[in-house]
């Protein structure tokens, strides 16, 4: 695949990280969702161009072995019938045998290998597009097999967007965590919708008793929502409560549970 042998293999990954440009100090972070899932980890927008790294993106879709070929100074991925490889420092990509030109350079950022993610998508005939609510780029690979019932799409989205309108993406996946988190707690009712009109010990989420609960949902408290229910990374752990003190004093929880986390305008409590 006309590969150049590296004198010093043992020094590749080092040598092209500390020569390879990287767009991580002049770019931005943004999310990146795959059949749903959030992407963990850091990805970049620079000129319009979402970089994202090799690994995690093909672990997150699955299936996929991702390896560094320290003999010939490359990234590679395998899966049944397919081989993906690229070079840091070379704006070009290989699936299989087939050449793939891409539009900035590959980059090495902190020990990870950073490709344009909508020129991979194309290379392997998976769909991406910017998600305007998630303010981020959307992969698909035409493997997704939603777990999630309509209803439940329908009240954790209306729950996030009521309780957290205005709040950042991190602010919305935290609340609907805390959802989830109660869904799975024998001290809670077992489906969302039953969570959130939950009034064993008087109600549980403000918005029920003022009606916003039923107010469409923001394009935002959507994508969280998919996130979540996807099995997005918690930024709350198994927090159970959470409120916001300048609406509220939160008194039975302050006394009662484990501080955790401030994020936004809520405090989230275990």
């Amino acid at each position: 695949m006309r590969r150049k042998l590296l004198s010093a293999a043992a020094a590749a990954l080092l040598t092209l990280s500390a020569l390879t440009p990287s767009a991580a100090a002049a770019g931005r972070t943004v999310p990146v969702t795959v059949d749903g899932a959030l992407l963990p980890g850091v990805s970049y927008l620079e000129n319009g161009i979402t970089a994202v790294p090799l690994r995690t993106l093909l672990e997150t879709a699955g299936g996929w072995t991702v390896a560094w070929d320290g003999a010939n100074g490359l990234a590679v991925a395998y899966q049944p019938g397919r081989t993906v490889s690229m070079r840091p420092g070379e704006s070009v990509l290989w699936v299989n045998d087939r050449r793939h030109a891409v539009p900035s350079a590959v980059y090495v950022e902190n020990g990870r290998t950073y490709v344009p993610v909508r020129a991979l998508c194309d290379a392997l005939g998976w769909q991406v597009r910017w998600d305007s609510a998630l303010g981020g780029a959307a992969v698909a690979t035409g493997r997704q097999a939603e777990s999630w019932s309509e209803e439940d799409l329908y009240w954790l989205s209306r729950v996030i967007s009521a309780e957290s309108r205005g709040e950042s993406l991190t602010g919305q996946l935290a609340v609907g965590h805390v959802v989830m988190n109660r869904v799975a707690s024998p001290e809670f009712p077992n489906t969302i919708r039953e969570v959130v009109f939950d009034r064993k010990n008087g109600v549980q989420f403000e918005p029920v008793s003022n009606g916003t609960i039923y107010d469409p949902p923001t394009a935002q408290s959507v994508a969280a929502a998919k996130a979540v229910l996807s099995g997005s990374e918690s930024p709350v752990g198994a927090c159970l409560y959470f409120f916001a003190p300048a609406l509220s004093q939160g008194t039975w929880i302050r006394q009662n549970r484990t501080y955790y986390t401030t994020i936004g305008c809520h405090r989230f409590y275990l």
